[in-house]
């Protein structure tokens, strides 16, 4: 296909409503896609930049930074529409929303928020956490919605009586989008346990929960307080008229697009790699990093260090979650990129990145003997409700630029590469290892050390750059075939692999012995200097 006729499929699609919408909610930056025909191939996208603040303790994001990010993200991505091909968005074939997981939404009889909403990097749910996990015999995160409902049970907050709706982010815009109260199951695994038998919360341990609390909380059935659970392919309603004035305020949007379950970012990224059948996995790096892998079978015990969570599709997967990714390491690049303003250099974002990940492949496979913690909030699976981060090095190390920057990205994957070990003791094999995110942009740099600290070959497919929204908009894309009976009976993996992937490029590098070598004296290192990072905490 010609662009010309790339341009004009795009605009026909666009303006007889065959379109498809991706957001996604993440942690910096809010991000709208826009799918035409093809669900492999974007066609406009939009963005909003927006920070989480601290307050009162809290890592949050108001309400009405939302709906302005949204609104924002959204007119950005009509905008680029309608400067390639002369139209604005009007109607979508289907619609979906996906955002940060985890965190704590409460609503009020009256849809009132109670209490700011509460993130995922918010750590002090501990005692909640660790009751919890030994009440259900499975390890509930310090993030998940349920650690936090209870937390404020114990710390007798008084907002809990009057609690009617818990969700997460993402289930709270689909709501405001479609007046409906559900959530796709791999997001809700995110808030309570869910039984892949059932693809539902577990039903005993709902009990086992309202029984804890019946004493303090009288009349506390959870259940009625989740949203209702989907699973990929099926429609989780349609965009009303308030939905989309909420949207899109300028009275364009017209209502009636379908709408797939709305999921967390762990999922969309899942789909973006088309890592979601047993033995496949994935790592996305942003904010925060994480990998998900699928599981054959469960794990055995309890491991701190593991969430069990899903694949959109209902599927087990083992989930190693750090609450610390690519943030120290952007805030270095802006100090290099400052710098080189300063001395007269002329030089963007992308290429101080780029220089720098360069310079790291010069430095040595252990870094130098330098060390660096990431750790700006805190990360449970190293044992810190906060972080400080450090840069930390003996007389004898060899503080070079390279090992400097080799040093911060291998502390970028330090409490993952921890996670990950503890997956390998369990015997669990991977065929293959997706990454995305956008520290995978200069190729061959970040995916080949962090090949290097999973030791196992990452591969990263082209179409990663455009992350969760895509991902979500292919679950949206998924609905609407099956609508039209283009997908009945046709299994997520197998949608992926057919419809989507199909003689996509995919970049795959096998760990260098040099590199794991050079990380696994890294990684002890790390974990010898974890007390210097807890005397940090302590200390400032």
């Amino acid at each position: 296909m010609s662009a010309d006729d790339g341009t004009a499929a795009a605009r026909d699609a666009i303006v007889a409503g065959r379109a498809t919408l991706g957001i996604e909610l993440g942690s910096t930056r809010i991000k709208a896609v826009l799918l035409g025909d093809s669900p492999a191939v974007v066609i406009a996208a939009g963005s909003h930049e927006w920070e989480n603040r601290f307050a009162e303790r809290m890592w949050t994001y108001s309400l009405e930074d939302v709906e302005t990010g949204l609104r924002a993200a959204y007119a950005d991505l009509a905008a680029d529409a309608e400067r390639r091909y002369g139209v604005r968005p009007a109607s979508f074939a289907a619609l979906g929303v996906s955002a940060m997981m985890h965190g704590y939404l409460a609503f009020g009889a009256d849809d009132e928020l109670l209490v700011p909403f509460r993130t995922w990097r918010n750590t002090t749910t501990g005692r909640a956490a660790d009751a919890l996990t030994e009440l259900f015999g499975t390890n509930i995160p310090l993030r998940w919605s349920v650690a936090h409902l209870y937390q404020a049970v114990l710390d007798s907050e008084p907002h809990v009586p009057r609690v009617r709706f818990l969700t997460t982010l993402a289930g709270y815009v689909h709501w405001r989008l479609t007046g409906r109260r559900v959530l796709g199951v791999g997001d809700a695994s995110g808030m309570f346990p869910i039984d892949v038998a059932t693809a539902d919360y577990d039903a005993e341990l709902l009990t086992r929960f309202d029984e804890l609390v019946a004493e303090t909380v009288p009349g506390l059935r959870l259940r009625e307080l989740l949203p209702d659970v989907l699973v990929a392919g099926q429609p989780a309603g349609t965009l009303t008229p308030e939905g989309a004035a909420f949207l899109d305020p300028s009275g364009t949007l017209q209502p009636g697009a379908v709408l797939c379950p709305p999921e967390g970012d762990a999922g969309t990224g899942m789909v973006a790699t088309s890592a979601v059948a047993p033995r496949t996995g994935n790592v996305s790096a942003g904010t925060s990093i994480f990998a998900m892998v699928v599981l054959e079978r469960p794990i055995a015990g309890i491991h701190r260090e593991l969430d069990v969570v899903t694949t959109p599709a209902g599927d087990a997967v083992a989930m190693v979650h750090c609450n610390n990714g690519a943030s120290e390491l952007g805030a270095w690049a802006g100090i290099f990129g400052r710098f080189a303003e300063a001395v007269g250099a002329s030089a963007d974002g992308d290429a101080v990145y780029e220089a720098l990940f360069r310079e790291a492949l010069q430095g040595d496979a252990d870094a130098g003997g330098l060390l660096a913690y990431n750790t700006l909030a805190g990360e449970p699976i190293l044992g810190l409700d906060e972080g400080r981060p450090l840069v930390v090095r003996t007389p004898d190390s060899r503080l070079t630029l390279a090992n400097f920057v080799r040093a911060q990205l291998y502390g970028a994957f330090g409490a993952l590469a921890l996670g990950m070990r503890v997956l390998e003791a369990e015997g669990v094999v991977l065929d293959r290892m997706m990454a995305h995110g956008g520290m995978f942009r200069t190729a061959g740099v970040a995916q080949r050390f962090l090949a290097g600290a999973l030791r196992a070959p990452v591969a990263v497919a082209h179409m990663a750059a455009e992350g969760g929204a895509w991902g979500i908009a292919v679950l949206a894309a998924y609905v609407s075939a099956a609508e039209k009976g283009d997908a009945q009976g046709i299994d997520l993996d197998t949608y992926l692999r057919e419809e989507v992937f199909a003689g996509s490029a995919v970049d795959t590098v096998d760990p260098d012995p040099v590199d794991v070598t050079g990380f696994a004296a890294f990684l002890d290192r790390y974990r010898a200097g974890l007390p210097v990072e807890r005397s940090a905490v302590d200390a400032l």
